[in-house]
Formats: structure tokens, sequence, C-alpha cells
């Protein structure tokens, strides 16, 4: 496929308003495009070039895409510089300069889409002293060649910024569209995502061997596995209520959820965003031989900073400090972790996924070797409401957050959130809860103060029957200068032009971001409004929070469908209600 063609229909994509023609347009592109070639589109529809967890990062600094641009066209610095504060996109600052190129270069090869798709993956291996003059060059053969529409979508595949409102859910809509006849088969195309969490991979088998070849993935070292998600609660007879009795309780700790994966000598952990964290645990990496008696397996814990002196649990945000640029071997020493193993996903080639919750944990028992670092998270089988009540108590005392309930007969449900799985946290059960992860949609801008950064954001829950993200309420309470500034700095490369098409909001904000960022908040109750989205349906009120706060954490560590959703703000205001 020539990239043209590409580029012309992400142009539509990038105008139209409306879902439905978003997907019906990416369907269109499956349908042209070959087989062999799948796989690269929705890799680039994605901004990528391969899984998140490989760690390929495709970002190239602006500082190069503005030499590379000065290189074709022949254009000073101070003109590029000129024509992106003009239009605020750096893309679209190309595509103004290059339409005025006097002449088309001669010899000018087709701009394929193989053709960009490689370069990018080329200049993202590239490494050493002559990595900038290299990325330049393949940059600027590639302006070279392109018209000014193909150099805006190549401009931002590299930088990161195509905002497309595409989402994984519906690129797999148009996948099951375009190579089965009906979207309503997208469970299983998902079905083979949440085991390989390769969207690229499921996409080229779906399109050559349609429904059938999804049947070949399965669970497979150093590929994570979309992780299985918990509802919330607010008391322990909501606990019981759901799972009767007989089910299991285990301590839910503030650390940093890890998929650790052990085959051919070799040891990778992934964070549950999938990513590659491995350089980040040197100490876990050289302890694993000896915790666990397989050398062929998954698992996954929840790695916890301690004091160094003391032993004793530190708040989340320290572990974070091992993801600087510099000084990892002193955060290591300051900041060691205790490794809490939780749930086994695959032994010795054998899937564990099928298996209930009793089968994992006994060989999750078996197979861990506690001791130094390695420790099995603690867990109780929960009888009455009492038993809940104590080993609440407990894990309290022990400097958990509270706890989550399992019940024992589930199974690994990889990427879904439901029943069979619940987290209950000792502040859950004063007002609505100490803590909603909710996504950042929007916000208003600073006064007084606060000018030139963002007074207010507006925050918003996630829709999973939708794939959609709800206003709840804004929140411009909490934030010290500092976190003013890092929140003004993180968003400024999600800003979009205008709403984005996976946002429904009825308030307008100053600025609309990509639904990305995740931060916690905390908020006095739950309350109707006829101003925000989430829960609204007809010409009902919709729901919002009084009095949010934000509580200084960002969450880093999640992706924007992991954020609180709809259902659990139904849930929490029933409750809240029936203690009123």
């Amino acid at each position: 496929m020539l990239f043209s063609t590409l580029a012309e229909n992400l142009a539509r994509m990038e105008e139209t308003t409306k879902r439905l023609e978003l997907t019906s347009i990416m369907v269109d592109i499956f349908k042209e495009v070959s087989q062999d070639q799948i796989a690269h589109i929705v890799y680039l529809l994605q901004g990528k070039v391969r899984p998140d967890y490989e760690g390929v990062e495709v970002g190239v600094a602006e500082k190069i895409i503005m030499h590379a641009i000065a290189k074709s066209s022949g254009t000073s610095q101070a003109t590029i510089q000129a024509r992106y504060v003009e239009t605020g996109d750096l893309g679209q600052a190309a595509s103004l300069i290059l339409e005025k190129k006097s002449q088309t270069t001669l010899f000018a090869q087709e701009v394929t889409v193989d053709r960009v798709y490689n370069t990018i993956l080329k200049m993202a291996q590239v490494g050493g002293s002559r990595s900038q003059d290299m990325k330049i060059k393949y940059i600027s053969s590639l302006l070279n060649d392109a018209s000014p529409t193909e150099a805006r979508f190549i401009l931002k595949i590299l930088l990161g910024s195509m905002r497309l409102g595409v989402a994984e859910n519906t690129i797999m809509d148009a996948l099951a569209e375009a190579y089965t006849g009906d979207r309503k088969n997208r469970p299983l195309l998902e079905e083979a995502y949440n085991v390989s969490s390769d969207l690229g991979r499921v996409a080229k088998t779906t399109a050559k061997d349609g429904l059938g070849g999804l049947e070949s993935f399965s669970i497979t070292p150093f590929s994570p596995i979309r992780p299985m998600l918990a509802e919330r609660i607010r008391t322990e007879k909501d606990a019981l209520d759901k799972m009767g009795t007989g089910f299991a309780a285990e301590y839910k700790l503030d650390g940093e959820r890890v998929q650790i994966h052990v085959a051919d000598g070799r040891v990778e952990v992934f964070s549950r965003k999938l990513e590659r964290i491995t350089e980040y645990y040197p100490d876990v990496i050289e302890a694993m031989p000896e915790i666990s008696k397989s050398n062929n397996i998954i698992l996954e814990a929840e790695a916890v900073p301690v004091n160094a002196d003391t032993g004793e649990f530190l708040p989340f945000q320290n572990i974070m400090r091992r993801r600087r640029k510099h000084g990892l071997a002193k955060a290591v020493a300051d900041y060691p972790v205790l490794v809490n193993f939780f749930d086994v996903l695959y032994v010795d080639g054998q899937s564990f996924l099928d298996e209930t919750y009793d089968k994992r944990r006994q060989m999750l028992q078996y197979v861990i070797k506690e001791g130094g670092m390695a420790h099995l998270v603690p867990m109780m089988r929960i009888e009455a409401e009492v038993d809940i009540v104590e080993f609440m108590e407990s894990s309290v005392n022990a400097g958990c957050e509270g706890l989550m309930i399992k019940s024992k007969d589930s199974i690994y449900r990889a990427g879904s959130r439901g029943s069979q799985w619940l987290k209950l946290k000792q502040d859950y059960q004063k007002g609505i809860g100490d803590s909603l992860d909710l996504v950042v949609i929007g916000a208003f801008h600073g006064k007084g103060r606060r000018a030139g950064t963002y007074g207010t954001l507006l925050l918003a829950t996630y829709d999973s029957a939708e794939d959609m993200f709800l206003s709840i309420c804004k929140v411009g309470s909490g934030f010290k200068d500092e976190d003013l500034d890092t929140l003004y700095q993180t968003l400024g490369d999600k800003i979009l032009a205008k709403k984005d098409l996976r946002v429904n909001s009825i308030m307008e904000a100053d600025v609309w971001f990509a639904p990305e960022l995740v931060i916690e908040v905390v908020a006095a109750e739950i309350t109707r409004s006829p101003i925000h989205t989430t829960g609204k349906a007809d010409n009902d009120s919709g729901f919002a929070l009084r009095f949010p706060r934000f509580t200084g954490r960002i969450r880093t560590d999640k992706s924007a469908e992991e954020a609180s959703t709809v259902e659990e703000i139904l849930a929490l205001y029933g409750g809240q209600a029936k203690t009123t």
C-alpha cells in the first residue's frame, strides 16, 4: 500500500467526530491492505512499530525533526519554529512548508507503508554517538519524497502525537468486521490479544487465517498477559453478599504490580501496562533463580518498597525512584523491594489460566521458595464476616491498604474486570472511599497564583461497555505548586485540537487531552449532577464527586482503561445511600 492512501484515510479519521465513521474508515483501510502489511498498519495506527512489551520507542525529539525538515526543505530553523508556534503542530508546520517546496526531488522513490514502517523501526533501534545524525538522515529521506499530507502523518507518528481517538477495542471492532464480516466476533480477537498483548500479530493472523487462526494463540513466556482486574466493594458485608462463604482474602499491598517471566536462563519483568521494566529490577533478576523452583514460569507479584533499615513498607511513590534516568544503583540500594507473589499463570509449558484460584495458589506455594525478598501474599479462607473483619485489621496493621477478595473457583480471566476478584480498602468504608483513579480529559486555565498553568482538571471515569470516558468532576484542590508544574509538563504532549472521540462531556474545557493520564482523587460523596455524564442515561442526571481533592499520586502504573469505572461509581453511590 502506498503511504499516501493511508495518509488520506488518517486525515479523514482526524476530521470525523463520529465513532462509527472512525471504525468504518479503518475497515476500508484493512480491506485494501495486503495480509502481509496489516500488522504494520495496526502498529502505525497506534503510533508504534512493535508491541509495547518489546520496549521499542518510536518517539523522536522535536529538535531532530526540525533539523530534518530544514534539511529536506531548505527552510531556515527560524521559519520552521515560527510555523510551529503558529500552528501548534510540528507535523502541520512541516506540511505547510513542504507545500511551498519549489520542485519535486528528481528520482524520488515511492513512499510506501513498508518503507515508512521500516525506516521508523531502524530509527528506533539506532544508537551510539552518531544516532542523532542518522535519525535526521532517515527522516529527511522520507520527507524528500513525501507529499505534504504524507509528511504530516509521518511526523505525527514519530512525535507520538497521532491522537486519532483510536483505541484497541475500536481497532478490534474494525478487524472483526473487515476479516470476519461481523464486529460481534471482536471477543474472539480480544481473547487472543489478552494472552499475546500483540495487536499486530492478532490482526495478521485474523487476516490470513480467519477466526480459526486465533486458536493458535496461547500463553508464552516473554509475551505478557493482560492482567485480570478487580471490582471495588465498600464493606465486608458486600464481599459476603457477592461471594457467599469459603472464598479467599489476600492482603492488598501498595506496590507495583509486576509480571515476572522466566525461561531459557532469561528473566524479564513487565508492568501492569505491559511495558518491559526489567532494567529497574536488577536485584529481582539476580534473585529469581533462587526464588523459583521452576526455570520456565510466569508469575504475578506486588513489588513493594521497604525501608532499608527497618523493613517497613514505604509508599508506592518510592518505587518510582527506580525509573529516573540516573542513579538506579543508589535507588535500588536505598529502596529495596519485597516481591510478594500472588499468582502463577504458567509453569513448565503448561498454562494455568484455566485452573481455579485454589489450584493456582497450591502451585504458587509449591514453586516459590520464601525468604529474603520473596514472600507469598498472606491469604486467609473466609467463612464468616468476623473472619474478614479480623483479617482486614491484620492487613492494615501490617501497613497494607486492605484486602483482595477472590473466589476459590475463579479462573484467571486475562484482561477482564469482574466480580470474581474484589478489592476492599480500609478507607472505602469512609464516605465514598479513599481513592478513585480518574482519567484527565481536559483542563481550565489557571488564574492568579496559578496563571501560566492549569487551575483545575476535568476528570472522567471509564465505561468499559462503550469504551468511552465520561466526565465526573473538576478538581482544583490538593495540588502543590510542584504538582501543577509536573502535570502541566506531563499533559503538554497530550493536548488535542478538539475533544477526543472517546470522551463524553457536556462541560467544555479550555484544553482537551488524549485520555491517557490517570490520577488519584478523594471526595466527600457522590451526588447527582446534570452537567456530568458518568451514569447519565437519556434525560436523567449523571453523577459527580462532591469536594474532590487530588491525593498527590499520579498513577503512571495504570492505563486509562484501568481507571475507576462507571459501574464502580454506581455501586459506591448505592452503598453510600444505604449508610446515610
